[in-house]
């Protein structure tokens, strides 16, 4: 599939507030762990698991290119950084592409 011009600025455009609420829901979780009753170093070592395995995601770090664009956005889903209804403004063609890749991967 070729992408459009309108959904490659589109999503340069959406990226980091999808990034920024996804890694708002992180901090969040974080703080439950911290502010639970576990000892010190059991919290210390199971934030410092968390962190390493989330900076690895799409949804916190990604490179932009237009040629994976469709795989991230797949990615992005799979992770639960967005959902399906996040893509409303993109182009028909863009949304079935990650819709037939969803369904076969997911």
């Amino acid at each position: 599939m070729e992408l459009t011009k309108k959904d490659w600025k589109l999503y340069r455009e959406k990226i980091s507030g999808w990034q920024e609420d996804y890694m708002e829901r992180l901090v969040e979780r974080y703080s439950e762990l911290l502010s639970g009753n576990l000892p010190a170093s059991s919290k210390f070592w199971e934030l410092e698991k968390r962190i390493n395995t989330d900076k690895r995601t799409p949804g916190v770090r990604i490179e932009l290119k237009k040629s994976t664009m469709i795989w991230d956005i797949v990615s992005l889903i799979g992770d639960g950084v967005i959902n399906f209804d996040d893509l409303d403004e993109f182009s028909d063609e863009l949304k079935e592409a990650v819709r037939i890749i969803l369904e076969r991967t997911l």
